[in-house]
């Protein structure tokens, strides 16, 4: 090992460059969220789809996508967290290139489900990657920039959509995603892999270089690698520690909490369906309806940069329980406009003004947030399994959301639809103060020590003063 202290500036511009690529997959996740949007209206027009069938469009990726964060655990621990960002950037080609050629509505569903498969592989191994890679002071504003990417991803394909709406050329809007993809594959080609992963293979040597390259200092670097090397000394893994250690389950469960109180409070619909949101507030043309979707996916990007700004100064917990409040009180809005009817220019500016709120909330809260804990919580021996359990209830979530809004819409209605989310991230806010920890500016090793030492979920956050006491992962 190197005994000269590296540039602290230089070592900083390292550690963001890497974190950025790895970011760089959020993008695709994005991208391919949002740009269904705006061409479903187009393929449901050409291949003469039904709602139930447009449900199956849409939800067919987030299938996908859940099998995808299911396989990622066991990929990620034995082929690597990079592998597995290269796997994934190559089936976002093959995903979009086959949706821009799909010739009815069989391929189109078979190339969305692989494209699912990417996006799965994506939500798990990124944030998992960049938990893992950067230090604890910026751990959080890393995290949330992969969900950065994913609202740039998410804003670019409203914008792409509707410069292609005005030709209804469906096909542009998914294939032009293959580019973006490419850009992905040779970016990862760039990166190192997890120190931790490497450590957890008896590469101590290699991870400790690593280390040295995105630390400030050589001694920075040696401690956490101390740190990492304590953690990994257990050797039970996966499903073997969730069936034999009861923390650890409790770790799980709490991810899956936390990907369905995400899901649930409603952002998802507005990303799928948000045209068709807009007309039921009153804006009737494709133009109008697509330029709104822009807006929402703007409004989207721009709030992410408070989460970014603040969560390792606030902390997690006090901004989520600000997030679902405000989104609470959105959501009822809505439904009372919507029950009340939306009659004037006025009432529809008021609408557009309410719901761009309401993607400010969760842009600066659950958004990114849930992944930073959902990649907090897990202890080291245990990771893959738990994220993969959390990324795979996201999906899940999602496919539900995804699968029932137009069909919630038809049977209860608008207002009741929009009060039922309401009423979900009111239930969120009473989940945050019960269970979920503050983890600002804390090691994952000194999170793991706290679980596996059984306190309640709600203080594993704590500082731990004696971290050498007791072996974390023998602990009940």
């Amino acid at each position: 090992m190197m005994n000269t202290a590296l540039n602290p500036t230089k070592t900083n511009r390292q550690t963001f460059l890497v974190c950025f690529l790895a970011a760089l997959a959020g993008l695709l996740f994005g991208l391919d969220m949002g740009v269904i949007a705006g061409a479903l209206p187009f393929i449901a027009s050409e291949f003469q789809l039904s709602s139930h069938h447009q449900e199956m469009v849409v939800s067919v990726m987030m299938f996908g996508a859940a099998l995808g964060a299911l396989c990622s655990g066991p990929m990620s621990s034995s082929l690597g967290r990079r592998k597995s960002l290269l796997l994934g950037a190559i089936l976002f080609v093959i995903g979009s290139v086959g949706c821009a050629f799909a010739d009815g509505i069989i391929a189109l569903t078979v190339f969305r489900f692989i494209l699912g498969l990417a996006v799965g592989m994506a939500s798990f191994t990124a944030p998992l990657y960049l938990s893992e890679i950067a230090p604890e002071r910026i751990r959080g504003s890393m995290i949330s920039l992969y969900q950065l990417m994913i609202t740039i991803g998410i804003f670019a394909a409203f914008l792409s959509d509707t410069a292609f709406s005005t030709g209804g050329h469906w096909r542009w809007m998914l294939g032009i995603i293959t580019f973006p993809a490419l850009i992905l594959f040779i970016g990862v080609l760039t990166l190192p892999e997890s120190p931790r992963w490497l450590a957890m293979k008896d590469r101590h040597e290699l991870a400790g270089k690593v280390l040295q390259l995105l630390r400030n200092s050589d001694k920075e670097a040696q401690d956490e690698l101390n740190q990492i090397r304590e953690s990994v000394k257990m050797k039970q893994r996966g499903w073997q520690l969730f069936r034999h250690n009861p923390n650890f389950r409790r770790s799980t469960y709490m991810g899956v909490l936390l990907q369905f109180m995400q899901q649930f409070t409603g952002m998802t619909v507005i990303m799928y369906y948000a045209p068709k949101i807009f007309e039921i507030a009153g804006f009737s043309t494709t133009h109008e309806q697509m330029w709104g979707t822009v807006i929402a996916g703007l409004t989207n990007v721009l709030a992410t940069f408070i989460a970014i700004g603040l969560v390792d100064r606030w902390g997690r917990k006090p901004i989520l329980k600000l997030g679902f409040a405000g989104m609470a009180v959105c959501m009822g809005i809505l439904g009372y406009m919507f029950h009340s009817g939306i009659t004037s220019p006025t009432e529809q500016y008021v609408a557009v003004i309410v719901l761009l709120i309401f993607i400010t909330g969760f842009a600066m809260s659950a958004g990114p947030l849930i992944w930073v804990l959902c990649s907090e919580i897990q202890p080291l021996a245990g990771r893959d399994f738990g994220v993969t359990c959390s990324t795979m209830a996201n999906w899940i979530a999602n496919m539900i959301i995804g699968a029932t809004f137009l069909t919630l819409i038809d049977t209860i209605g608008s207002p009741n639809t929009f009060w039922l989310y309401g009423a979900l991230n009111l239930l969120c806010i009473v989940l945050t103060i019960l269970f979920v920890p503050e983890t600002k500016n804390i090691s994952l090793e000194n999170i793991e020590r706290n679980l596996m030492r059984g306190k309640a979920l709600r203080d594993i956050g704590l500082r731990s003063h004696d971290p050498r006491s007791e072996d974390p992962l023998t602990a009940h």
